[in-house]
């Protein structure tokens, strides 16, 4: 038995299954009819490209991940056969739902696609498998990572794909204090509690440069810190700083592309950017010989500062406006999901890293 990344991440996969196939939540009702009514429907006369790639492609992860799951953990009989099975069960639960939401239509067609991607997803895996491309992951895992390594890795996955939501500062994940405060505003509308909500005596102001400086500095250097708890060797830890630091200023240039067009994509890199992008590769260099557990200890701070500065910031009006009416932004909104990354992964960290630095202490 061996414990492996890719079964969290499956089960993230799923999460996020659920939360694209029911979005928005709303306005459920019952027409009357059964939910499985879809299955012998007279197919689709009209479907676009996009229709057929995203349903195909939205499934290929998660059978991926299930077999990959399966192949690491000794389960391999049959593991193809069973990711697909679980991969069509739940299509067919978030298709029948499906017909309970007004503004979602079951397909038939989705159905199949869906289990097409996961099987393809799958055999994907498991080709991987037999050409020993995962046993040389293993052995790459082996030596750049601690043995509890996974859920280090599971975040670290996890942070690219947060980052492709724009923010209103670059790499200024966790920001949620504005909408959090609307939220609770808005559950409490009409009760007596309404009136224990704290109100501030000026609205959230933008970040003055020198703040911005900070929080992008501290964007970066936490997933570097991340990697850190988790790499032993100072000079993989260079390497890899190398790769956050690529990833990061490319997703970055990429989101923005997606977001206000390819013109912009790199209107964000402004002096403040510029000089906190420095300040970051400086201290990951000092910071390259700290050991693990004052590594997570580090992070630790960084990220109390990190998220403190963030939210006495607002959202940005105008990038709401602009991804409403930039039409690539729908290959990085779908539906909200790398926004509620963005949202969430810093919090996901600090949990992780918590659980770093009142653990048992790890060999350095």
């Amino acid at each position: 038995m061996h414990k492996t990344s890719a079964w969290p991440l499956a089960l993230i996969y799923v999460g996020l299954i659920f939360y694209a196939s029911l979005y928005p939540f709303s306005d459920w009702r019952d027409q009357g009819i059964v939910p499985w009514a879809f299955l012998t429907s007279p197919l689709p006369k009209y479907w676009t490209g996009f229709d057929v790639a995203i349903n195909v492609l939205g499934y290929m992860p998660l059978g991926f991940l299930l077999v990959l799951s399966a192949l690491r953990s000794g389960r391999a009989p049959y593991a193809v056969v069973l990711a697909t099975l679980l991969a069509g069960l739940l299509s067919l639960s978030m298709e029948s739902l499906q017909g309970y939401l007004p503004d979602r239509v079951p397909s038939n067609v989705d159905l199949s696609l869906n289990t097409l991607g996961a099987w393809l997803g799958g055999l994907m895996a498991w080709s991987m498998e037999k050409l020993g491309v995962i046993d040389r992951w293993s052995r790459f895992r082996a030596r750049w990572f601690v043995a509890d390594a996974r859920g280090g890795l599971v975040l670290l996955a996890l942070w690219p794909l947060a980052l492709l939501f724009p923010a209103s500062v670059p790499f200024g994940l966790g920001q949620v204090m504005e909408r959090l405060e609307a939220a609770v505003a808005e559950a409490l509308q009409d009760t007596p509690f309404l009136d224990w909500l704290p109100v501030r005596d000026i609205e959230l102001q933008p970040l003055v440069p020198g703040i911005e400086l900070v929080c992008v500095a501290l964007g970066l250097l936490i997933p570097c810190l991340l990697g850190f708890c988790i790499i032993r060797s100072v000079a993989r830890r260079a390497l890899f700083g190398g790769l956050v630091f690529a990833l990061g200023v490319g997703v970055t240039a990429l989101s923005a592309a997606l977001s206000y067009g390819p013109e912009h994509a790199w209107a964000w890199f402004t002096l403040p950017v510029e000089v906190g992008l420095v300040a970051a590769l400086v201290l990951v260099v000092l910071l390259l010989w700290a050991p693990r557990r004052a590594s997570a200890s580090l992070m630790l701070l960084a990220l109390g500062i990190y998220l403190s500065l963030l939210n006495q910031a607002p959202a940005s009006p105008y990038l709401a406006q602009t991804l409403a009416t930039w039409e690539q932004g729908r290959f990085i909104r779908f539906h909200g999901l790398a926004q509620w990354l963005g949202w969430l992964w810093p919090y996901a960290a600090l949990v992780y890293v918590l659980t770093q630095v009142w653990g048992r202490d790890p060999k350095n």
